[in-house]
């Protein structure tokens, strides 16, 4: 295995990588399966190394066929193998039927999978491979349930089957793998929706495809890198001062949600900003201060927010604990006249579904739930494909967008990026006022929206990731800004 790529693709692209590998560069097909094969079997046995009963399930296409390579190699090697095939192996064709051949000439298939499923040690997943476009139902998705139901660990070829490979979306039921090893080209659906509950470990083996195959194929979508924050936050210069590096107001907090501007705003200055005012309700004012006194805090009635002055080189956090209500419409309106950097969140994404209208250079923050407001559909079809919903927020609201959930996606016209740091814990209050006012801070020292977003996105999940070192249940927003500082200096 190698070390994983950056670089996503949709599963029609990596067969179009698969077919020139194979028709321009002369690697036959059953040499390609051959070598996904031997790494699969590789990496089974560098996770479960002490031999014993595997189960191997094959399915009817090459990702059966890989199956049946997985299955000869451990005989070979002395593991007992029970094989089901959920295809007659005298109906498959091309390189599955060799590869087939070839373990069914060291054992018999046997007839109960779920049976087998008591004794075996490992299971390994070659069922359905990357073509499934419809759900699971009916025999099959009762044995994927006995899989899922057994004790067994299971390894799945390429993708679990059950799992989109395009959108990441279970379809009726999938396999939970411990580890999945995929080739060629990283399919984009392994990174996002619902995949984190089931690809376990993901490897990767380019198969020694040349890179000639690749060219022309642009990557649909790319990983941010590990390294983002660390290539980003240089050190900086000896002679600086506070207003090198931008100004961040917060405009939010309505009454009872005085702690969302509060955080946003400590979130702006742990993240670099030179200085960071809040303008908010004016009762809270004193709490706000009282918690972190670095931060300047105006309290602003709903005809002063109206007036409020703005500066043009400000870099405005819209929305954190706004509400929509009389007050938080004026501070969305007010937020919305601001022709300088913007990032918008929370309630001020609600009044903005209420209000289309799009803009180039701003920054917007939804979970899911936001994302459906603003597209005037429902939850679940943005969970049904998130890659096309954070593409239709750009279309239709233009600037960045970082559609939030397992698999952040961050995405403007020209880029496409997933960050997979972070973990369940954060799925708790406050969050999102902490993640709008680390991308506003980084915004207001410079860098562009894009990159503010990716760069926000990184650094608030990186510090969540430590804040879990204690456990994930029960992670506060709080606990999250006691970690920025040391994630962002790198």
């Amino acid at each position: 295995m190698q070390a994983l790529p950056h670089a996503l693709y949709t599963p029609a692209q990596v067969r179009e990588l698969d077919r020139r590998a194979i028709e321009h560069e002369g690697i036959p097909g059953r040499v390609l399966m051959a070598r996904a094969g031997r790494s699969a079997w590789q990496a089974l046995q560098r996770r479960w190394p002490q031999p014993g009963r595997l189960l191997v399930l094959c399915g009817g296409g090459n990702n059966g066929g890989d199956g049946f390579v997985i299955a000869r190699r451990a005989a070979e090697a002395g593991w007992s193998v029970d094989l089901w095939t959920m295809t007659d192996p005298s109906r498959l064709e091309g390189d599955a039927r060799r590869a087939a051949d070839a373990a069914l000439a060291m054992m018999a298939p046997i007839d109960d999978a779920q049976q087998a499923l008591n004794g075996a040690d490992v299971v390994v997943d070659a069922l359905l491979g990357t073509g499934l476009d419809r759900p699971v139902t009916g025999h099959l998705a009762t044995l994927i349930d006995a899989v899922n139901a057994a004790h067994a660990p299971v390894m799945s070829i390429d993708v679990p089957s059950g799992l989109h490979a395009a959108t990441g979306r279970v379809m009726g039921t999938a396999v939970r793998a411990a580890i999945t090893p995929t080739f060629i080209g990283l399919k984009q659906g392994l990174f996002t929706g619902d995949a984190a509950d089931y690809v376990g470990a993901i490897l990767f083996d380019g198969l020694g495809v040349p890179d000639t195959v690749y060219a022309g194929i642009a990557p649909v979508a790319w990983r941010l890198p590990e390294s983002a924050l660390a290539s980003a936050l240089v050190q900086r210069a000896r002679t600086a001062h506070k207003g090198a590096f931008g100004h961040v107001r917060v405009l939010g907090g309505d009454h009872g949600m005085g702690g969302a501007v509060r955080m946003a705003g400590e979130a702006a200055a742990r993240s670099g900003a030179g200085r960071v005012s809040v303008m908010t309700r004016p009762a809270h004012v004193a709490a706000v201060l009282a918690a972190r006194p670095e931060l300047m805090v105006a309290g602003l009635t709903a005809e002063e927010l109206r007036e409020a002055d703005i500066a043009a080189g400000d870099t405005v956090a819209l929305g954190p604990g706004l509400g929509q209500a009389e007050w938080g419409r004026c501070g969305f309106e007010r937020g919305l006249q601001h022709g300088g950097a913007l990032v918008v969140d929370a309630d001020a994404l609600n009044l903005l579904a209420t209000q289309p209208q799009r803009r180039d250079d701003w920054i917007l923050t939804p979970h899911p739930g936001e994302a459906a407001r603003l597209l005037d559909t429902d939850i679940q079809t943005v969970l049904d494909d998130r890659w096309a919903s954070v593409d239709a927020l750009v279309a239709r609201y233009g600037g960045v967008v970082v559609l939030k959930g397992a698999g952040t996606l961050i995405a403007d016209r020209h880029h496409r990026r997933v960050a997979n740091e972070g973990n369940p814990g954060m799925a708790s209050g406050g969050m999102g006022d902490v993640l709008t006012g680390v991308i506003a801070g980084l915004r207001a020292q410079g860098w562009s929206p894009f990159e503010a977003a990716c760069l926000g996105v990184q650094a608030h999940a990186r510090a969540a990731d430590r804040a879990a070192a204690g456990g994930e249940r029960g992670l506060l927003a709080g606990d999250v800004l006691a970690h920025l500082r040391a994630v962002i200096n790198p």
